[in-house]
């Protein structure tokens, strides 16, 4: 999973969340739901209201790269479409990058039927490749009864609909352990100044303050686009993602500078910086909330979907585990968002079912119940989801309405910004190792960004 500021409006929306979340609201609390069955406020689940054909004994196949709690929860989905139409409907694990790995299976003659993407240049490619199939009126119905404009254009290439964004994230937030916090008399920081303040606070104290997940590098993108995003502001944001300014400008200078203030220093980060590159995303989260109030890190910086790590330890979101916004580097705090459309490699009946149905509230509801997922289906009952620091959240992404920017590095070519070991995610593993060579870094960013965009 990979998220963009959000201006005006929205900016405002999402303080006003951070501050509710800061207060610890109801970490199971029901603010949205009344006395019905799962806080439903008694209405019945989401619907019976989007029409299935029946697909007694088709068969379907679903790539995607999730794993864990996510892919059992998306297991969860599929297995009420098998319930409602009779297809038989089989996950397929898939490697990172997805492109790659749909090509062999394409190949080979055995494409999946419906795909689940994570970036906007993927879904590109999928129809550059003419792998991918034009989205049905059923599906295209329930996107314009569901979606916003915003949401529904992502998923557009040249005005014809391929992609259904089923599941989104707000990937500005900053996951703190409230005992930690609480033990340093530490404050929540509203600027990048204050939060590396915070950070030495806490490290006086005995804790690490920062859990780094650097085995994962489209993590380290997420946290040099949020101090990009805040520090350059939207204009130049939109610029470098288009590669219509160079990784040599200024402005990539500033925001390495900035990111150099975290990376080069060790003694802030979970293990330095090699035991940050041997973290992976979900350990860089269950470390900051178990060992009691001697956590392997007092911050961790990533998405909403955090919070399904979060319940594999025994932290109960809103009161140990509490988030503050991104802090602002620059004039604005960021808020940068991302998501997975799900398209379609077949011209299946069942292909196009299973989009209509990921189009609907009612596949929203089952996984938001499970936590851990963001639904930009505005039709979809805030109640479903599991606790308010979530629900807030997902209110705060449906009244920014069509006001926000996508994840920079999944705009970009893939091999460039999407793809392990490579371009974009490599380079910045490397500058976490060596973050005094700012010079080096955008030279190299430079380099790979201008083969990138040429292939």
């Amino acid at each position: 999973m990979r998220t963009t500021l959000r201006t005006g409006k929205a900016a405002v929306v999402f303080a006003a969340v951070a501050a509710l979340a800061l207060t610890g609201c109801g970490g199971d609390g029901d603010s949205g739901g009344g006395t019905g069955p799962e806080g439903t406020g008694g209405k019945e689940s989401a619907a019976s209201g989007v029409r299935l054909p029946k697909l007694d004994g088709e068969k379907i196949e679903v790539a995607a790269v999730w794993s864990g709690p996510e892919q059992e929860n998306f297991v969860k989905v599929l297995d009420e479409f098998e319930k409602r139409t009779g297809a038989e409907v089989t996950f397929v694990p898939a490697q990172d990058p997805i492109v790659n790995f749909l090509g062999t299976k394409i190949a080979g003659g055995s494409p999946p039927d419906v795909a689940m993407l994570p970036q906007p240049g993927a879904v590109r490619q999928a129809v550059e490749r003419k792998w991918a199939k034009p989205v049905g009126a059923e599906a295209k119905a329930e996107l314009a009864e569901n979606y916003s404009a915003g949401w529904q254009s992502i998923g557009q290439i040249d005005g014809e609909q391929y992609g259904v964004y089923y599941k989104v994230a707000n990937k500005s937030l900053i996951w703190y352990n409230n005992t930690v916090f609480e033990n340093a008399g530490a404050q929540v920081p509203k600027t990048w100044k204050d939060f590396l303040a915070t950070a030495e606070t806490i490290s006086a104290s005995g804790v690490v303050p920062v859990s780094v997940a650097g085995a994962d590098g489209w993590t380290l993108t997420d946290w040099f686009e949020n101090i990009y995003l805040s520090q350059a502001g939207p204009e130049k944001y939109d610029q470098l993602a288009q590669h219509r300014i160079k990784w040599t400008d200024a402005s990539v200078k500033d925001a390495l500078t900035s990111l150099a203030q975290l990376f080069g220093k060790p003694n802030l980060i979970a293990g330095g910086a090699d035991g940050a590159l041997q973290t992976e995303f979900p350990a860089s989260v269950t470390q900051t909330f178990t060992g009691g109030d001697q956590p392997n890190g007092a911050m961790v910086f990533e998405g909403d979907f955090v919070t399904v790590n979060i319940a594999q330890t025994d932290a109960e979101i809103g009161k140990d585990a509490k988030v503050f916004p991104f802090p602002a580097v620059g004039a604005q705090p960021p808020v940068v968002t991302g998501g997975d459309a799900a398209i379609a490699l077949k011209d299946s009946k069942g292909a196009q079912a299973l989009l209509t149905f990921l189009a609907s509230p009612d596949a929203a509801e089952i996984q938001a119940r499970a936590g851990g997922f963001l639904s930009p289906n505005k039709s979809l009952d805030l109640a479903a989801y599991p606790n308010d620091v979530q629900r807030d959240i997902a209110k705060a992404l449906i009244e920014s309405g069509d006001d926000f920017r996508f994840d920079m590095s999944d705009q970009m070519p893939q091999s460039f910004g999407g793809t392990p070991g490579k371009g974009f995610w490599k380079i910045l593993q490397d500058f976490l190792k060596n973050p005094g060579d700012i010079a080096g870094t955008q030279q190299k960013l430079e380099s790979d960004a201008a083969k990138a965009y040429k292939s």
